[in-house]
């Protein structure tokens, strides 16, 4: 059977048809950001280059909140009586006629005597006292002075429980979680997690959450590790949360992984990203074409050349060459931020190529 030049002239017309419909995974890059430079385009979009950075570095952070942390600062090495505290008091009088003991006994005990809002305690014969502010040795010193002058073979006793004021809550991803008494004024976070049993090993980059008079400061484990002035002291009623970090990225198209993606660690660059994803497939994907992209609020728009000119902004990265690679170990990738590996035209054409070696294959089998 012979087949007519016309007929293989179809053929390979359909095939060529067939070929410019195939499905892809993702775009191409230019299908993806063709109009950027139209007046009316809703979306911005910036090529990642060393002269472009800077710019960058002005431009508010997305997708997670913006805490501040508090540096550490010494402390005394000893406790400090505050209101809210609780304290036991332990008088002695070995006087056969005394004021405060009955007949026969030797000692009268003041059990949870808890501290005043003003930072006084009542005492038998001495009335109100104040001992907020003191170390429970010298509110001792304190009271022993002021009961000589009445019962002079008085001595005093005094030990603390520290109340609401004087003790610390550890929240979430430790192994003990619970209330803890303050030792003394320099108790840190990194030693009330300690305490607490340290870490729990499941958490991915865990994130310290610092409540204190209705403030939130935060920051990471990692960085604490690694930046001892951070590890601040704590101050009766602070909330110290251990959580793992919610910040993630997602990965599509020619991606080696599509998937949503976690923050391993506090900073993650665009290349970090892209071995997080696996790299992306050498067939398919278009080193030239990775993109970025990111939403910015409203408020975020640029005032002077402070932050984009639209909402939505599309980065371009080209792996190809050296500017673009350590601009995209510069780049950080911020929560939310979907990266999009687009397919190379190159592969479309090899695989028209390939259909028409299939073709013309299939041809001379069939003439033979």
């Amino acid at each position: 059977m012979k087949l007519t030049l016309r007929t293989v002239g179809v053929f390979t017309l359909c095939l060529l048809l067939t070929a410019c419909s195939l499905p892809r995974g993702a775009g191409i890059e230019q299908e993806i950001t063709a109009g950027a430079n139209d007046a009316d385009a809703d979306f911005a979009m910036y090529p990642v280059t060393r002269d472009f950075l800077p710019t960058l570095a002005e431009w508010p952070v997305v997708g997670e909140p913006e805490l501040n942390w508090i540096t550490a600062s010494a402390g005394a090495r000893t406790q400090i009586i505050n209101p809210g505290d609780v304290v036991a008091i332990t008088i002695w009088d070995s006087n056969d006629n005394s004021l405060l003991a009955a007949p026969g006994q030797r000692a009268v005990n003041l059990e949870e005597m808890r501290v005043a809002a003003n930072g006084t305690i009542f005492m038998p014969y001495i009335g109100d006292t104040r001992i907020s502010g003191l170390t429970p040795q010298a509110a001792r010193a304190r009271l022993q002075s002021e009961l000589e002058a009445i019962v002079p073979s008085a001595q005093v006793q005094l030990a603390m429980a520290a109340g609401m004021h004087s003790s610390v809550d550890l929240v979430g991803g430790v192994n003990a979680p619970g209330t803890y008494p303050m030792p003394d004024q320099s108790y840190s976070v990194l030693s009330l997690i300690s305490q607490g049993g340290g870490v729990s090993g499941a958490l991915r980059n865990p994130q310290i959450r610092l409540m204190r008079h209705g403030q939130l400061y935060g920051t990471s484990i990692a960085r604490l590790y690694s930046e001892p002035h951070l590890d601040t002291r704590l101050v009766g009623g602070d909330r110290v949360i251990v959580e793992e970090d919610r910040r993630y990225f997602l990965s599509l198209g020619a991606a080696g992984i599509q998937d949503q993606h976690a923050f391993p660690q506090d900073v993650v660059t665009a290349l970090d990203a892209m071995s997080i994803i696996g790299g992306v497939s050498s067939s398919r994907a278009d080193p030239e074409g990775i993109l970025i992209l990111r939403e910015y609020p409203a408020s975020a728009l640029r005032t002077g050349q402070r932050g984009p000119r639209q909402e939505r902004v599309v980065f371009t990265l080209d792996l190809t060459t050296s500017d673009g690679l350590f601009s995209a170990r510069n780049f950080r990738i911020q929560s939310g931020d979907l990266v999009l590996a687009t397919e190379s035209p190159v592969s479309s054409v090899q695989t028209v190529f390939s259909l028409f070696g299939s073709a013309f294959g299939l041809v001379n089998a069939v003439t033979n």
